[in-house]
């Protein structure tokens, strides 16, 4: 199978590194364009721009907890690195890799917020439903839960990567 289909862990690491850069230069965005000002539409009728930041975890779990949190990122940034360092240059199911590589660029750029703000910037919200206003961290973390079931879901593609 090509290299684009099962790639190793340099890929898991890249697509990590691309999840932190977005994810810090779209917060970095946010803070200087969108605090204090509102809400702002994004993608009419799906998605606003609204600044705010959140103590706690995802949902506003444990508010007010941004250094314990901050641990648990360190903690789960490390981690995923060192499952994704212990595959070696072995081929990688496609999933398990774009599930590693964006948990761990999730949990990075969330982190980087606890540990340097107190806090992490979150700025995306759902118009037709009420749902948490969350950032691309947020977003890589969900599409990871996701590609992790996906690789769970599809055992006999696994095994083979």
């Amino acid at each position: 199978m090509s290299s684009l289909l099962r790639p190793g862990r340099r890929a898991c690491f890249l697509l990590a590194t691309l999840v932190v850069l977005a994810d810090q230069l779209s917060k970095a965005w946010a803070s200087e364009h969108l605090a204090g000002a509102g809400v702002r539409p994004f993608l009419p009728g799906l998605l606003e721009f609204t600044y705010t930041t959140n103590t706690g975890a995802a949902f506003s779990l444990f508010s007010g907890a941004a250094q314990a949190l901050g641990v648990v990122s360190v903690a789960v940034a490390l981690g995923v690195a060192v499952w994704i360092w212990r595959l070696g240059r072995a081929p990688l199911a496609l999933a398990r890799c774009l599930a590693l590589g964006l948990l761990l660029g999730g949990a990075i750029g969330n982190g980087i917020d606890r540990w340097r703000l107190g806090a992490v910037v979150d700025f995306l919200a759902f118009v037709p439903i009420s749902f948490p206003v969350f950032n691309l961290a947020d977003v890589a973390i969900n599409l990871a839960v996701l590609c992790f079931l996906i690789d769970l879901l599809a055992p006999a593609a696994s095994s083979r990567g």
